[in-house]
Parts: C-alpha cells; sequence; structure tokens
C-alpha cells in the first residue's frame, strides 16, 4: 500500500511557521482579492483564502464586482491597488466573464504584487529559468509536498497531464529547472499509458477520472491535482485511488493531497511578497 502524501498534514505545519513569522512583523501583510460575479465555487474558494489570512494575522479584503463589471472598471481598480504602498499582493479569482480578457487583467497586475506568478514578468523569469519574484501556487505546493516525504526528482522522468497555464506549464518549467526529465501529456496525446508506465513520477491534473492503477510503473510517485464531483456527487481526482494506491510508492488523496498545498503557498507567496518589498 502506498504512502499517503498528506497535503493537511503539511499545511498545518507550513502555517504555523508562518503565523510566527507574521506575528513578528510590525506592520501586516495585505492581500486583496477581486471576485467577478457570483459562482459558488469561486467564492468559497475565495473565502477559504480570506479565512485562513485572518487566521494568519495577514489583513485580507475581498472586492466581489457583479458579472457585468466592465473590463475598464477592473482594470482601474487593479491600478489604484497597484500603486497603494499598504497593498502586499492581488488575486483576481478566475475564471473571469467572456466579456472581459483574462490576459489584460493580469497584465495589468504588478509584478511586485503578482501572489499568484501568473503575470508576464514572472512567467518569463521562470522560463527563462531564472527565479520570479513568487512562483505559482499550485505547482509550488506540488514541490513542497514532494520535498516533505523526501522524494527527489532530479534525473527522475516526470510525466505531467495536462497543459493549463495555472498546472501543467509552469510545473514542467519549475521541475526541468530542478534538473527532472518532463514529459506532458494532454488531450491530444495518444497511447498515454504507454508513456505513463514509463515515468517515475505521474503528475494529472485534468479535471476528470483518466489514470488507473494498470497505467502505473511499479513503485511510481503519483502526484493527484484533478478535482471534481462524480455522478453520485462525490468528490474524486484524476487517479482512481484503489488500483493505483496498490501500484505507486507514494500517492496523493483527493481531497486532501495537494488542494490544501495551495491554499498555503498562496499565504507564504503573500509573506514572500511583502517580505520582499520591505527591503
Amino acid at each position: 500500500m502506498s504512502v499517503i502524501l498528506d497535503g493537511k498534514k503539511l499545511r498545518e505545519k507550513l502555517l504555523t511557521e508562518l503565523k510566527l513569522k507574521v506575528d513578528s512583523f510590525n506592520k501586516k501583510p495585505t492581500l486583496v482579492v477581486i471576485l467577478v460575479g457570483e459562482d459558488p465555487a469561486s467564492k468559497i474558494y475565495v473565502n477559504n483564502k480570506k479565512k485562513t489570512a485572518e487566521k494568519l494575522g495577514i489583513n485580507s479584503q475581498i472586492i466581489n464586482y457583479p458579472y457585468d463589471v466592465t473590463e475598464k472598471e477592473l482594470l482601474e481598480k487593479i491600478e489604484e491597488l497597484n500603486n497603494n504602498s499598504n497593498v502586499t499582493a492581488i488575486l483576481v479569482q478566475l475564471p473571469l466573464p467572456k466579456h472581459i480578457s483574462k490576459e489584460n487583467i493580469i497584465n495589468a497586475i504588478s509584478p511586485k504584487k503578482d501572489v499568484d506568478g501568473f503575470t508576464p514578468y514572472n512567467f518569463g523569469k521562470l522560463f527563462s529559468g531564472e527565479e520570479p519574484i513568487v512562483y505559482p501556487c499550485t505547482p509550488k505546493g506540488i514541490l513542497l509536498l514532494l520535498k516533505e516525504y523526501n522524494i527527489d526528482i532530479e534525473g527522475k522522468h516526470v510525466v505531467i497531464v495536462g497543459r493549463s497555464n495555472i498546472v501543467g506549464h509552469p510545473l514542467a518549467q519549475m521541475l526541468l529547472n530542478k534538473n527532472a526529465t518532463v514529459t506532458v501529456c494532454h488531450s491530444y496525446t495518444k497511447n498515454l499509458a504507454d508513456i505513463t508506465k514509463t515515468a517515475d513520477v505521474v503528475i494529472s491534473a485534468v479535471g476528470k477520472n483518466i489514470i488507473e492503477g494498470e497505467m502505473l510503473k511499479s513503485g511510481c510517485v503519483v502526484v493527484d491535482v484533478g478535482i471534481f464531483k462524480d455522478a453520485s456527487g462525490k468528490t474524486r481526482g484524476d487517479v482512481d485511488f484503489e488500483s493505483a494506491s496498490k501500484i505507486a510508492s507514494y500517492i496523493s488523496p483527493v481531497p486532501g493531497g495537494v488542494g490544501p498545498m495551495t491554499i498555503t503557498s498562496l499565504m507564504l507567496n503573500t509573506v514572500e511578497l511583502f517580505e520582499k518589498n520591505l527591503v
């Protein structure tokens, strides 16, 4: 049976350490989250971020706009926040309505306040092999989880399933920068199982049940980033946990694996931005 990559346990450890650091500051970091519309899932994510920040002593503000807010209004607010010295970190909750350009909004955030690490400046730094101001939250959380369990990825073959700019793309580059050999698969990949069977580490971030135990090499490490509800309403991940846990040496559960590490990384990034702007 696999060893569980316990994101909840690591979250508590890291947040306890982070609270001690925040308590030592005379001035507290401030995280501002912009939410557009009333999407229930987005509201849950945003409220969880606010609650976590407040437990750490980080100031947190949610700016909730109606669905029909104009792109111009959002850009003006971001410019205002960029120029506000009391604001440490800015996050725009995705997805945005179709009438708003996600690229224009993200590009408008100051790289020094880009808590998600998504601006062209931070992406460019990452993809040129340099260190960005902060790393994207979910990939950062995955690497922290692997590090906690002493899983060395140098020289290992890592197969990533999914190529989003939130997880797959930045994670692939972060792993390459750590000397892993990386294969990125996606919806057009043929014979996926032939590729995953060669992997020392399989990381899936698709959002549908796609990885079965028979697709894995014995003793590999499995990180499940996907999360969705199946037809019965049960929360599931990309990986069939029952069959995969009989093959893998380590596996992250859903929920309780990568999810807790994403918000933890967001808090770590907020404090990193605060410290770097103090210099």
